[in-house]
Order: C-alpha cells, then structure tokens, then sequence
C-alpha cells in the first residue's frame, strides 16, 4: 500500500516535469524511499528537490514513518535506458557488450532498438608500407550492451 502510493505520487511529479525520467526506485524494509533520477538535459539540485517535494508533501510522517532520498544519475553511472542514450549523442562512450568486446567510439545515432558508434582506427594500408587512418562504425543493439558509459574529458 505505501509502495503504491510513493510510486502514484512520483509518477504524478515526473509527469509534471516530462525533462525528468525515473532511473531506480526503491523502498527497503525500514520505509527508506531511494529514487534515482536523470534528465533530458541534466538534473539540477532543484530537480530532486521538485521530485522530493512532490512525495514527502503528500505523505503524512503520522501514518508511516519514511526516509526520502532523491539523487541524480552520476556521471560517471553506467547508461541503461534509450533515453539516457539519445541525450547523450555526440559524446564519447566506452560499451562493453555481451561478448566481452570493448568499444570505445563516438555516439552519433541512438534510436529505440540500437545505438551507432563511430572511431578512428590506425590500419596497415592495403598496398605498401605503413599504416593509414580510417573510420570505424558499428551498430550495437541495446540487449547486446553489458555496460556503457560516457567517457569524461577534462
């Protein structure tokens, strides 16, 4: 029952705020409420306090005693919804797929069944000595992908 109703009222607020989507929701034995949220264009301080307030201010301490924690997905936290994907076109990611293949590339399309990545890639020319740089591509399925994430520059 107290499930039901967090999980209604944080709809109700994500609703409200369609820039915001629902990474992780969870409630362990002790009522402590954990939601993990992300952002079409980031998630700002304001944004899980808009979440927050949309649970604890319709919640009454008197009924069910609770602990509330809104957090952003890190940047450094492992992409796992096609959402998080098309947002982040254009920045470079490292995929580990089912097979234990690593790719580290450029996502430059990502659409609701794959996503394409692109990287330069030093070759031996096909005739001659030496090598030469060419541009790799490949399209990977979502249900392909063990692990990616957006690799940060500084």
């Amino acid at each position: 029952m107290f499930k039901k109703k967090v999980e209604d009222l944080l709809n109700i607020g994500l609703e409200e705020r369609e820039d915001l989507f629902l990474i992780s929701f969870s409630i362990g034995a002790d009522n402590a409420i954990k939601i993990v949220i992300d952002g079409d264009n980031g998630v700002l301080v304001e944004d899980c306090m808009f979440v927050s307030r949309a649970i604890e201010h319709n919640l009454d301490r008197e009924e069910e005693d609770f602990s509330l924690e809104v957090l952003s997905n890190g940047a450094a936290s492992p992409l796992t919804l096609p959402r998080q994907y098309k947002k982040n076109v254009g920045r470079d990611l490292e995929v580990k797929t089912n097979d234990n293949k690593t790719i580290e590339g450029k996502l430059v399309e990502a659409d609701e069944k794959d996503i394409q990545l692109t990287w330069k890639a030093r070759e031996p020319k096909p005739v001659g000595k030496g090598k030469v740089t060419v541009i790799k591509e490949e399209t990977v399925a979502y249900e392909n992908i063990k692990e990616a994430k957006v690799k940060i520059k500084f």
